[in-house]
């Protein structure tokens, strides 16, 4: 059996005393978009950042291509094919969009070809990021920044790309761009790790999912059976409100 191109194995990552993930296990096959649900302070994020190298887990597994990575500086994750997206967009401010996009190619920071030429596909990628290139990213709406957080992990030229929350904060027209481009990037050959609160969307462009529920997995499968699931449907997809709706009708 192949091994999967991402696997994790009873992760547990603690905060002092508090233990934050509690042996978690999951997978991710090359060319698949995984999400992982869940609602604030379930564990998503931190799940990322141990994967990304920015946290040292307490004890489990995670390899990567069959190698263990946990603990790996996060240069060297990099450099292996992992790029992390984070929450909140993390942009460089007071740099300008050519800038900050520079500074995700930094492993390749003395190759100036291949540099431009993954700006040309960033570019084709967000057309608007061209007409703001010189523009400082801290000027940029809300939208563009995504555009740019996202266009910065690539830079690095990833197999894997870590998107942490890309729609939080966005307005419904940004959202339905981001997640449109999410599947492109897939289709291009990149496989990508998804957290997102956005329930529904996530579900549309996924293969497979995880739910994180206080630090473990509760429910998991394809993607198609998570948005059939009763207790998904509750708590992730307005379900319990739509009982309500539906009861309160017949009434």
């Amino acid at each position: 059996m192949t091994p999967a191109l991402l696997q994790i194995e009873d992760l547990r990552i603690a905060y002092g005393s508090v233990e934050a993930i509690k042996g978690v296990s999951l997978h991710l096959e090359e060319g698949e978009i995984v999400t992982v649900l869940g609602a604030n302070g379930a564990g998503k994020s931190t799940l990322l950042r141990a994967i990304s190298g920015l946290i040292l887990p307490k004890a489990g597994r995670i390899d990567h291509q069959s190698t263990p990575i946990a603990g790996v500086p996060s240069h060297e994750i990099v450099m292996r094919g992992i790029s992390h997206s984070p929450e909140g967009r993390r942009v460089f401010a007071t740099l300008t969009v050519e800038e900050n996009l520079n500074l995700g190619a930094y492993l390749h920071r003395k190759q100036k070809r291949r540099i431009d030429d993954s700006k040309a596909r960033i570019f084709e990628l967000f057309p608007i990021l061209v007409q703001r290139r010189k523009q400082l990213a801290g000027t940029l709406s809300g939208g563009e920044q995504q555009m740019l957080a996202i266009g910065r992990a690539l830079m690095s030229e990833p197999s894997i790309l870590l998107l942490d929350e890309p729609s939080l904060g966005l307005s419904p027209i940004f959202v339905k761009l981001i997640f449109d481009i999410i599947q492109e990037i897939n289709g291009q050959g990149v496989s990508i790790l998804l957290v997102e609160q956005n329930a529904r969307k996530a579900l549309r462009v996924a293969d497979r999912g995880y739910v994180l529920e206080t630090g473990v997995i509760t429910v998991s499968g394809p993607a198609e059976k998570l948005s059939s699931d009763a207790n998904v449907q509750a708590a992730y997809l307005g379900g319990a409100a739509l009982k309500q709706k539906s009861d309160a009708t017949h009434r």
